[in-house]
């Protein structure tokens, strides 16, 4: 979504006492911090900080108000109570520049494009951040905090054990609370990190990976399945792969492999009959294919099962 959507942006001519205010800074990993902030006065506070283009903010409203002022003043975005605000502009930097109301908390994360493509792909210094005719879009995304995010969040911003674990915490919390935004219910039918391809490929992506699956017994090449979705090879390799986390063939092995231990499981086919299904035209290939997956062969898999 632009950042320039109207509906969500309302002008800030208020003029207000106000305090300076600082965050408390855990540095997690190079190009990764967070940033919590407790302003438990009766007074507003200002907080600043500047951040690079490089660089993907979330933040989180635990309580209270807090509002994330850019253009100099002129826009205001609201962050709420239980909600949250990602902001990513490629073309300029965000410093952040944030008037928190009196009894409110925030926890905001900073995380660098690089690092968080390596959350996502072991090839991130390899994948393009946006499509070509993407590049120039910035972004914003506003949501709920669920449930169990507000649990992290609250542990965030309450921590009181041992400092000298303190960064060691924050880490395994911040990781945490990034899988849990970007976790979706398989009725929101959402797949992608919201980053790595445009939603237009993602649709596509996703129509690949349900072509191959329906398939699977006698998938289509690589070049056919582009062909089918619309997509250049090169793009629904490099997408599949941001996705997915694994190229095309790599994926439909393991989902392959995982169909057919549970067929074995059920006890109502043979191996040959399994190997079959799942799109091996003789035994011995699909033996070769189970043992290089699960280190034992199908007879025996199914024994020590039984």
């Amino acid at each position: 979504m632009n950042l320039n959507k109207k509906d969500n942006l309302h002008k800030h001519g208020e003029d207000k006492n106000v305090a300076k205010g600082s965050f408390d800074e855990t540095l997690i990993d190079e190009g990764f911090v967070i940033l919590t902030h407790q302003n438990d006065s009766n007074e507003i506070q200002i907080i600043e900080k500047d951040v690079d283009s490089s660089f993907i903010q979330f933040h989180f409203g635990i309580k209270g108000l807090s509002k994330f002022q850019f253009n100099n003043g002129r826009y205001v975005l609201n962050i709420n109570e239980e909600s949250s605000l990602l902001l990513y502009n490629p073309k300029r930097d965000l410093p952040i520049h944030l008037e928190v109301d009196q009894n409110s908390w925030l926890v905001s994360i900073l995380i660098s494009i690089k690092e968080f493509h390596g959350l996502f792909s072991h090839e991130a210094e390899y994948i393009t951040f946006l499509s070509e005719g993407n590049q120039d879009k910035k972004y914003y995304k506003d949501g709920k905090i669920t449930p169990s995010m507000a649990v992290v969040l609250n542990q965030l911003v309450s921590y009181n054990l041992n400092p000298s674990i303190k960064e060691l915490y924050f880490k395994a919390k911040g990781y945490e609370l990034l899988s849990l935004y970007f976790n979706r219910s398989q009725d929101a039918d959402v797949e992608q990190c919201p980053f790595l391809v445009d939603e237009t490929n993602v649709i596509k992506i996703r129509k690949a990976k349900d072509i191959i699956i329906s398939r699977m017994a006698e998938p289509p090449t690589l070049q056919q399945l582009a062909d089918e979705i619309g997509l250049s090879l090169k793009k629904l390799k490099e997408g599949f792969k941001q996705i997915y986390g694994d190229s095309v063939f790599s994926f439909l092995f393991d989902y392959k492999m995982e169909v057919a231990r549970k067929l074995l499981e059920t006890g109502d086919h043979n191996v040959n009959e399994v190997g079959f299904k799942v799109g091996y035209s003789t035994a011995s290939h699909f033996i070769a294919a189970f043992k290089k997956k699960y280190g034992t062969t199908p007879k025996k898999y199914i024994q020590s099962k039984n």
